[in-house]
């Protein structure tokens, strides 16, 4: 195998555990605030939701961001990033029995260097 070809994959492998760790701790961070974790990468044919974390007749759409900064996390969910995550959290509440009783909220958990993650709620606002 060449070597750039098996660089690329040794950084694709490293981009993933990072964000599987980043995933877990999120998780860990909102369960310590009352929240249940729904689902952990939902997936959809629309797109991917990291998180999905419910308090009540709450849900929060989570998106999660590994970055050096709060503000290059929220800068790394942008336009397109939302459009996709909001069309997977549309499907998503399209398949819940209890739909009309509940409230949806777009959230990001930034993963900080050396630092407890930062929830930051009503990230974006959604179509709905």
């Amino acid at each position: 195998m060449p070597a750039a070809k098996a660089d690329g994959r040794a950084r694709r492998q490293k981009a993933y555990r990072k964000g599987l760790a980043s995933e877990w701790l999120a998780g860990l961070a909102l369960m310590l605030k009352g929240y249940r974790i729904a689902a952990w990468r939902y997936r959809t044919p629309l797109g991917e939701i990291d998180l999905i974390a419910r308090r009540g007749d709450l849900v929060a759409i989570v998106e999660v961001k590994a970055r050096p900064t709060l503000e290059q996390a929220m800068e790394a969910v942008g336009p397109v990033t939302q459009r996709r995550i909001d069309g997977a959290a549309t499907l998503w509440l399209s398949r819940q029995k209890d739909q009309a009783r509940l409230s949806l909220r777009y959230d990001l958990v930034a993963v900080l260097p050396w630092k407890w993650p930062v929830h930051v709620e009503n990230v974006f606002q959604g179509r709905g």
